[in-house]
């Protein structure tokens, strides 16, 4: 089985709609998402419905929470802080209770899914130094644990190497976010991972960001917001 993990959507709709598409012509079987559909971005409830139209397990991440008063909002940056609560006013209904029903983890097909992290997941941490991989990979019994949150895709063995994937090495593998990049490359990433062989592949996909970031202004969003899709920052 081939699965397709995406994460961080962000209400980023022309990157998920060419997501899909190359999830599709990768012969992807089934999609995960690992959370945060919504926040940031200028369409929310278009994001959720595709991820509830296409994706077999979804999660919460902690922007979804925020949308629901769930996490607290001084949580947030200040542009997070503007998304979300934009994001609140136009969220339909239908959106928030399927959001409201998500989990922050889960285990399905032998592997582990959290938006953040496996340990203490709804603490929305990062998982950004090698103490809190360590501690983390306590948390879970699969060889792989997937998750999102830092934007930031990553692949760290359990012996301590990055980026360095291994069939033999237990790894927590971030896939990096399909809506907001933050590596210094704009395109939206997606993980990529087979079953019966066990290889796992990052995905780059190019997208309209000028149509995201028109969108981003006309609803009165920050400007920063725009700008950073451009960057991968």
């Amino acid at each position: 089985m081939r699965i397709a993990l995406i994460s961080d959507i962000h209400g980023n709709l022309p990157a998920l709609e060419e997501v899909l598409k190359s999830t599709v012509s990768y012969k992807a079987d089934v999609l995960y998402c690992l959370g945060d559909t919504v926040g940031y971005g200028p369409f929310p409830n278009e994001c959720v419905e595709l991820v509830r139209k296409h994706c077999l397990v979804a999660l919460k991440g902690n922007h979804d929470s925020g949308l629901l008063g769930e996490t607290p909002i001084e949580d947030f940056n200040h542009y997070g802080l503007s998304a979300i609560q934009w994001s609140q006013s136009v969220a339909t209904e239908e959106v928030k209770e399927y959001l409201r029903g998500l989990n922050v983890k889960t285990e399905v097909n032998g592997i582990t899914l959290a938006h953040s992290s496996p340990l203490n997941p709804e603490a929305w941490t990062y998982i950004l130094t090698m103490r809190l991989a360590r501690e983390n990979f306590e948390a879970y019994t699969t060889r792989l644990c997937f998750v999102g949150h830092t934007h930031v895709p990553i692949v760290i063995g359990e012996d301590g190497t990055i980026n360095k994937y291994s069939l033999a090495l237990r790894s927590i593998i971030n896939v990096g976010s399909v809506g907001q990049p933050r590596d210094e490359n704009e395109k939206a990433a997606y993980g990529l991972y087979d079953t019966e062989t066990g290889a796992y592949e990052l995905i780059r996909v190019a997208y309209d960001i000028q149509r995201t970031a028109r969108a981003i202004r006309e609803v009165g969003l920050p400007e920063f917001l725009a700008q950073r899709l451009f960057q991968g920052s």
